[in-house]
């Protein structure tokens, strides 16, 4: 941000106002801590601090914006400090921070004032040209495996689909159908990145949550996506992903999995192979879209992930302006959306809370 070329120190010629609070570094002390007045003692400061500024007073917050470098989860921690509650802090509870936009790597996607932006990959161009060649290389990278999966198993989360995906993977091991890397803190990244640029699909199951860095790995390989939960990217990624889900990845619902109703190998077998090719040049297409520019370089070639992600606060606070200016008394998390991203809303809001939380048990 403090790179950003139309950044400005005069908040009256400012469409949006960036609020550089470390709230990923700041919960990382506290995130076991029962202590709810210690753990949330830096957001209270951060708020009351926040809202006393005249730039505060014009829109009430609703022209400002953070960035927290982890998930949605780990900010918000009930008040009532019931017994799920004791993990984190609460900071996007808060009423302040709900008429900011929140940019997370992982969103709460029934929420409309968080926003999911792409996990960092290993890949930081300095230029325009190291994307295209990177590009190219992925193009003619010999797929030696149908599909592949590098992770760990998850034996300790409820309704987790890794071990059936690894048993499935090694079934088809012999026809050199699949690969499986366990990811042990011992494996380095070229392992896996090798790996997922040798396959023509690539395991994406829910991590410790419902996204996982692995899928934007994934599409930086070149590799097409088999997801399993539509909160790994369709609800989350909306400024960095297209709604055509169908284009890029392959959807398999987690329940047909744990019901044993289906064959990964059998599907992607299935899907010909002039589809894959398409599907892969799509992939590819994607990789300027999810990578983080070098910031040392000036790169206007092409918009990387801050570059989609900086626009994308900038349409949602005119948005909300424009509600303001016709009357109406909105914060971000009730902005009327754009019809593009209603789909979301509407998703979620068509499904109970057994059926969000069944990955969480």
């Amino acid at each position: 941000m403090k790179q950003y070329k139309c950044l400005t120190n005069d908040s009256s010629k400012a469409n949006a106002i960036f609020v550089p609070f470390y709230s990923g570094l700041d919960v990382g002390r506290y995130l076991w801590d029962p202590n709810a007045t210690r753990t949330d003692e830096t957001s209270m400061q951060l708020t009351e601090y926040v809202s006393k500024k005249p730039e505060w007073e014009l829109l009430g917050g609703r022209d400002h914006f953070l960035v927290a470098g982890r998930i949605t989860w780990d900010f918000s921690r009930k008040f009532d400090n019931s017994t799920d509650g004791n993990w984190g802090n609460h900071l996007l509870n808060l009423p302040e921070i709900k008429n900011m936009t929140s940019l997370l790597l992982e969103s709460n996607p029934t929420s409309k004032s968080e926003i999911a932006i792409p996990y960092p990959t290993y890949f930081h161009p300095s230029s325009g040209i190291q994307v295209e060649n990177w590009q190219e290389k992925m193009r003619k990278s010999k797929r030696e495996y149908l599909f592949s999966f590098a992770g760990a198993p998850r034996p300790n989360i409820k309704e987790s689909i890794r071990n059936i995906l690894i048993a499935q993977c090694l079934a088809a091991r012999g026809k050199n159908n699949c690969k499986y890397v366990h990811t042990k803190p011992d494996v380095k990244p070229e392992t896996v990145m090798g790996l997922l640029q040798k396959s023509d699909f690539c395991l994406q199951p829910p991590g410790d949550s419902f996204t996982r860095k692995s899928v934007f790995d994934t599409i930086l390989a070149g590799c097409i996506p088999v997801l399993f939960h539509p909160g790994s990217a369709y609800v989350q990624y909306v400024w960095h992903l297209p709604k055509d889900y169908s284009s890029y990845s392959v959807f398999i619902p987690m329940d047909e999995l744990i019901q044993g109703n289906v064959s990964i190998e059998k599907i992607l077998l299935d899907i010909p192979k002039e589809k894959v090719r398409e599907m892969r040049e799509e992939v590819i297409k994607l990789i300027p879209r999810i990578v983080y520019a070098n910031t040392e370089s000036k790169v206007d070639s092409f918009e990387d992930a801050f570059d989609v992600a900086v626009k994308g606060v900038l349409s949602r606070v005119d948005r909300v302006k424009m509600e303001m200016k016709g009357g109406m008394n909105v914060t971000a998390d009730r902005v009327i959306v754009p019809d593009e991203l209603a789909w979301k809303y509407n998703y979620f809001g068509n499904l109970d809370n057994h059926d969000w939380d069944k990955y969480f048990g």
